[in-house]
């Protein structure tokens, strides 16, 4: 187990939050059965806790639009990846792992998006997340195009940017905060959970 602190910056203990802070991270803890270091090392500015986590829940919990849970986390991966954020690569590689069901995927998107095991659609989908994340300046026409092509909206391509721009900010504030992953993402969903006996 590894025993650096979460951050190099004070981590609050959760006793001291606001109640909605500690509310928030109880229902996290709760579901989980830990608290995703995220949620600890961003609470000592609770304003910016606040303004962050309700951006979050707005791009990655709607249920609008064509991409799936996974897909959005898939593009969480390769801009991570593109940031050299290991915070966000490995929490969010646990999460595309749970979501997709693939043991192998996360870690073929971090380390090469286009040798992954994935479909064309979501192959132009990344190739967009990664232009996005390295340059944005040069989006044109002809990306629109391509992503219509595959069957996404103007409003999917929306989402396709807006979580690429949104986890440059999160992977450059892990990164420089010195954010380290909690030890329980780094194991799941890389293993099938075998079956209860009857």
């Amino acid at each position: 187990m590894t025993t650096h602190p979460i951050s190099r910056y004070p981590v609050p203990e959760l006793n001291d939050l606001p109640e909605d802070l500690r509310t928030r991270i109880l229902e996290v803890q709760q579901k989980a059965g830990f608290v995703p270091n995220v949620f600890l090392a961003l609470a000592h500015r609770p304003a910016e806790w606040r303004a962050f986590m309700a951006y979050h829940d707005a791009l990655l919990l709607k249920d609008t639009g064509t991409l799936s849970k996974g897909e959005r986390e898939m593009i969480i991966v390769v801009t991570s990846a593109a940031n050299q954020c290991l915070y966000c690569v490995v929490a969010h590689g646990a999460i595309l792992r749970v979501y997709e069901k693939k043991p192998l995927i996360a870690d073929q998107l971090a380390v090469n998006y286009r040798k992954a095991d994935i479909t064309p659609r979501q192959r132009a989908m990344l190739d967009f997340a990664f232009k996005i994340t390295i340059t944005s300046h040069l989006v044109d026409e002809g990306d629109f195009a391509t992503l219509h092509g595959h069957g996404f909206s103007d409003d999917d391509i929306w989402d396709i940017g807006a979580i690429s721009a949104f986890f440059g900010l999160s992977n450059r504030m892990a990164n420089l905060s010195g954010m380290r992953p909690n030890d329980e993402f780094y194991l799941m969903g890389r293993i099938p959970k075998t079956p209860r006996p009857a």
